[in-house]
């Protein structure tokens, strides 16, 4: 295939898709779940369903945040290698705004059961703590830095969007047309100005990779570490970016193998492609456990009880179970499963260690969050978990699908590019 037709096949298979499953598949889920989460609200059980609510959206805002500081890193060391699947990521761009609006909802009716007794412990601490954690000073600076983050991340993924719109502008019926062409209205189609557009796409990159550190960081501490306010670790931010960040590589993981199949393109996702993803996951999850070790080895060794409660509650007693299954899941299976080549390169095999430790990751979100506020001992599954749980999978299908069913899910200029240099032996 020579360069024109490969060109002409990206544009076309890259606004091919109906994306149907995903779009009817996460309306019914989110429906049902949303109801059940009401219903929940209604009961006994209301403070359960509210703090199960906090977990997914811990969760479901860190693999949207990741997904996106996994295309900023791919732009600072201008990564060849991911042309064809980087978009797949970038989807999750259009759950930005559910996670405001969840974060908004957990602040106002959902805190008395997330932080009611946090609030009852303000007391006991330092006074420029206990403001720094008061309810008006965590929502404002929740509010401010995540507003931040999803404008710049929204800008640079927009950014990265325009020239492949102009690209495909005349593939789209007339609806997509028109949306294409307000969003081109300052777009420089030109050498010159599209020079100058990857110059602004590669300043973007770097201001949310700096923000994605700071404000995720803010987010780990103000929604999980203050749920127990007398215990702190400086690590604990980083702990929840970088495995923010993996959950970004495993999710891309799976929607390339199912958008690639989608799209028709199984056979431009090269064994290569996977290989290098599939390094990238192998190695965070090393990274996430390093990590794991590094708080946890100095809380034992230290053996000062306001830290060691924290660590003792999730790894013994009626939590034990679900520690020992978030360390398996998240560093035992991938690394015996991924530490080969093969298992990376294939399909299957890749996708299920990604899901295995996408899966083990909402789990760990879990084991941090619900052993600092439930009134029980042990993990609960029930009316009040189902409900959330299933109300934030169906909104985050749904928010991708209709990014999907909207925008080219394959860059035509960047996958050819990677296309171009795997066909000249480059990498080989």
């Amino acid at each position: 295939m020579n360069a024109e037709a490969l060109r002409e096949r990206l544009a076309e298979r890259s606004v091919a898709g109906r994306w149907g499953a995903l779009t009817t598949g996460g309306t019914i889920l989110a429906a049902i779940g949303l109801a059940l989460f009401v219903l929940a609200l209604g009961g006994e059980s209301a403070h359960r369903a509210w703090q199960v609510f906090h977990v997914n959206w811990i969760f479901w805002t860190g693999i949207a945040g990741g997904s996106l500081a996994l295309t900023a890193v791919h732009k600072i060391a201008n990564a060849k290698w991911s042309g064809v699947i980087l978009r797949f990521g970038q989807a999750a761009v259009a759950f930005l705004p559910i996670s405001f609006l969840a974060m908004v909802l957990i602040q106002t009716l959902g805190y008395e059961a997330i932080y009611g007794h946090m609030y009852q412990e303000l007391h006991g601490l330092p006074h420029a703590k206990a403001v720094w954690l008061s309810h008006p000073v965590m929502f404002a600076r929740l509010a401010i830095a995540m507003g931040a983050l999803f404008l710049v991340g929204w800008a640079m993924i927009k950014a990265d969007l325009l020239p492949d719109l102009h690209a495909v502008r005349h593939k789209v019926d007339a609806g997509r047309q028109a949306l294409y062409d307000r969003w081109l209205t300052r777009y420089d189609a030109s050498p010159a100005g599209a020079a100058a557009h990857e110059v602004k796409i590669h300043r973007l990159a770097p201001a949310y990779a700096a923000l994605y550190a700071l404000v995720f960081s803010i987010i780990a501490f103000d929604g999980m570490m203050a749920l127990q306010p007398h215990w702190f670790s400086n690590l604990f931010g980083g702990w929840y970016f970088m495995g923010s960040f993996l959950g970004g590589h495993t999710l891309l993981a799976l929607a390339m193998i199912y958008g690639a199949r989608h799209l028709g393109i199984t056979d431009l996702v090269s064994p290569k492609q996977r290989h290098d993803l599939g390094k990238l996951i192998f190695g965070f999850s090393v990274f996430w456990t390093y990590l794991m070790w590094s708080q946890f080895l100095v809380i034992w060794y230290g053996n000062l009880p306001e830290e060691t409660g924290f660590v003792f509650s999730r790894l013994w007693g009626d939590w034990r179970p679900l520690g020992a299954t978030v360390f398996a899941g998240m560093f035992l299976i991938p690394f015996v499963g991924l530490i080969g080549e093969a298992p990376k390169k294939n399909r299957f095999t890749l996708g299920f260690f990604s899901l295995v430790s996408f899966s083990a990751l909402f789990l760990e979100r879990y084991l941090l969050i619900l052993p600092s506020v439930a009134e029980h001992n042990g993990p609960e599954v029930g009316l009040a978990e189902v409900g959330p749980t299933l109300a934030f999978l169906g909104l985050f299908m749904l928010a991708y699908g209709m990014f999907a069913r909207t925008f080219p899910m394959i860059s035509p200029r960047l996958a050819e590019i990677t296309l171009t240099k795997e066909r000249s032996g480059h990498g080989h």
